[in-house]
């Protein structure tokens, strides 16, 4: 195994569109949300962990969250789990973590990837971080994996890339914001656009230089803190200077400013796992095109539903067709899918009504 891939995985969302399962205090990276005896977490950590040292995985987080990521990754130290004191976005929790592997390792190179995504291609998947790795040891390159649209979605970014390159890595001539309807159908009929995965791959000298040019301020802020990390001075450090940064993401703090940024059309399956619908569409269905996650059910006329509950609890079902079904201790959500998109409002709702308790 090279020691030097390092990874760092963002785990620090509360995934609010699957309450009630996800809340503030448990969101969904901690969940078995496909029923198959792991958590999303323990999932991407297992992926990850084929090709790169255990000690070389970070796992970036809130504060939080840190007894949740010990108790579901026990072989990882306390070392290892990057603790945000504030939210401040992606672009200075990268650069905290890249800072603190850089001085582990000044060649190391490094894969930022979400905690909760589906990903079923392993080896696929490991195959492609390992060409854009490669790539980022020979040159200042920092790279993402696009994924291939598979329809006009309008909930993901888009990386547009340059069409005359025949390389397996794609220079990207600019990234997308999320588009209307009629505009993703536009992209993906020019055949040069991909689906913004968040998965970004680098060498620690490239992405640290890329805050020096492109984040002078942040890269100052956390530049003074060299010498305290991986120390025991680091806490109190970044207890200090955290919320000075500025609430910025990576992608309008560095990638849509560098002119150095490739993308590997990727030869595997994804999915965030972003809604209810995203997690029924990965699912096995029965006859009637219900998924169902934990429960024992008995079902009539009931079609297309997504129903999850605590394991061997008895769900039935009788004349509901395209409903999100969800069953967790004190709630029950009975959701109309195709208004998933609402689930954050309502969220808001119950907590305005019951309280943040449930939320």
């Amino acid at each position: 195994m090279n020691k030097n891939y390092y990874a760092v995985l963002m785990a620090g969302g509360v995934g609010s569109r699957f309450w009630p399962v996800s809340t503030s205090s448990n969101p969904k990276q901690f969940h078995d949300m496909l029923g198959t005896g792991k958590t999303l977490i323990q999932k991407t950590f297992d992926r990850l962990n084929k090709f790169i040292p255990t000690e070389n995985i970070l796992i970036l987080t809130n504060e939080r969250y840190n007894d949740l990521v010990l108790e579901q990754l026990p072989m990882v130290k306390q070392d290892q789990v990057v603790l945000e004191p504030a939210m401040r976005n992606t672009a200075p929790c990268i650069l905290y973590a890249s800072l603190k592997i850089q001085k582990m390792n000044p060649n190391a190179v490094m894969i930022v990837a979400p905690s909760d995504h589906w990903i079923e291609d392993e080896a696929a998947f490991e195959k492609d971080v390992i060409a854009c790795f490669d790539k980022c040891e020979k040159e200042n390159a920092l790279c993402t994996l696009g994924i291939q649209p598979t329809f006009p979605n309008t909930g993901f970014g888009y990386i547009e890339f340059e069409k005359r390159s025949d390389a397996q890595l794609k220079k990207v001539s600019q990234f997308r914001e999320k588009p209307d309807y009629e505009t993703a159908k536009d992209f993906l009929a020019q055949g040069n656009f991909l689906w913004n995965a968040g998965i970004f791959m680098w060498s620690v000298e490239t992405i640290v230089e890329a805050f020096k040019k492109y984040q002078p301020g942040q890269y100052q802020l956390f530049g003074e803190g060299m010498s305290c990390y991986n120390t025991g001075e680091e806490e109190a450090f970044i207890q200090e200077n955290y919320a000075k940064a500025e609430n910025i993401s990576i992608d309008y703090a560095i990638l849509e400013r560098s002119q150095s940024i490739y993308t590997l059309p990727a030869t595997f399956d994804w999915n965030d796992l972003g809604t209810w619908g995203a997690l029924y569409d990965k699912l096995e269905k029965d006859e009637n095109e219900n998924a169902v996650v934990n429960a024992q059910t008995l079902l009539e006329d009931a079609k297309g539903n997504m129903i999850r509950s605590p394991k061997g609890k008895v769900v039935v079902v009788d004349g509901l067709e395209d409903y999100i079904i969800v069953d967790k201790e004190e709630v029950l959500l009975i959701y109309p899918k195709d208004k998933q998109q609402d689930i954050k409002k309502v969220l808001t709702q119950v907590k305005d009504k019951f309280g943040d308790q449930l939320a």
